[in-house]
């Protein structure tokens, strides 16, 4: 089903640039499927990643994407944090990219994630993106070198001007060590072809300055956020949640969307002990935890994560009975 991955010539500067031994080479392409400048929006399920026996489960993987077409789901990022890509090869990494915009084949858009802390190895993650017919891309902030918010700038311009496709901002400064500014997002959304951010700095204030600066989408980055970052101008939601509850994040989102802003309320609150439940350990130890008890998918991860401990997964699985999913 894929091609072999090769090493990946790019040039930045003038200067030539690969990605090491396992970079990758796309084994299929789209150039049809462009995105918008009004961003991505609605339920954008954070897909994990199914691995069986050490290796990833592509089988599995096209199930997941069908189950989320099946189940109304705006979109899908595979190869995110919630998929584990720091554990992941360049080959595995385009593999499972490719996958997903096979089975997708279409009817969703899949928006790849493809950030690094490398500015090289994410434009070369990206531009393979583009070529494998992704429709957008997701790229987190550059994360351990903390780099200046004209660093940040000058990290997103570059990709964004070599590689003509969607991108989603990521700001996780609980797991980069950086915040970028709003000040800085609204420069970048200058640039055409950055479209949206999703915002999970967890403060509203973040989202309402961003906001007054700019009309890029604001998409929620925590599950337990997404209605009162909607309240302030958000657009939607990439959720952890929408692994194991599509239906439900959709309808909350499509329901304030819809300016049924009670019934979005109601659904917030219902989900609320499964958003806080998915935090318990290191996401994605908790939803493939859940996805296990539920009967969806062995629950293997990729060290350094590991097995939830038996106290945290008792409490889980108190929580999931409580909401009638046990």
């Amino acid at each position: 089903m894929f091609t072999p991955l090769e090493k990946d010539n790019n040039k930045i500067n003038g200067k030539n640039i690969t990605n090491g031994d396992d970079s990758l080479t796309p084994s299929s392409t789209n150039p049809d499927r462009e995105g918008s400048r009004t961003g991505f929006t609605g339920s954008i399920v954070a897909l994990v990643t199914p691995f069986k026996d050490g290796l990833v489960d592509y089988d599995k993987l096209g199930e997941l994407v069908e189950y989320h077409i099946d189940n109304g789901t705006n979109g899908i990022i595979p190869c995110g944090t919630t998929g584990e890509s720091p554990a992941l090869t360049h080959k595995e990494h385009g593999e499972v990219v490719c996958k997903v915009i096979e089975k997708a084949n279409g009817r969703i858009p899949v928006i790849a994630g493809t950030g690094s802390n490398n500015t090289n190895e994410a434009l070369s993650l990206t531009r393979h993106a583009k070529e494998m017919g992704a429709d957008g891309s997701l790229m987190i902030t550059p994360y351990y070198n903390k780099p200046t918010q004209e660093g940040l700038y000058e990290h997103y311009k570059l990709i964004a001007e070599e590689v003509d496709i969607p991108i989603i901002i990521y700001n996780v400064p609980s797991r980069t060590a950086v915040s970028i500014t709003p000040e800085t997002v609204a420069r970048l959304y200058e640039i055409e072809n950055i479209v949206a951010i999703k915002e999970a700095s967890g403060s509203i204030d973040q989202t309402s300055h961003i906001l007054n600066l700019c009309d890029i989408t604001v998409l929620s980055g925590d599950d337990s956020l997404t209605l009162p970052i909607m309240s302030v101008g958000g657009k939607g939601v990439v959720s952890v949640v929408a692994n194991i509850l599509p239906q439900e994040v959709s309808e909350l989102v499509s329901s304030f969307l819809n300016g049924e802003i009670e019934k979005s309320r109601q659904m917030h609150m219902k989900l609320f002990p499964i958003c806080r439940a998915m935090f318990i350990e290191t996401n994605p130890i908790s939803v493939k935890t859940a996805m296990k008890l539920l009967g969806r998918m062995n629950g293997e991860m990729r060290l350094p994560l590991c097995k939830m401990s038996d106290g945290h997964e008792k409490q889980l699985q108190k929580t999931l009975e409580e909401y009638g999913l046990i």
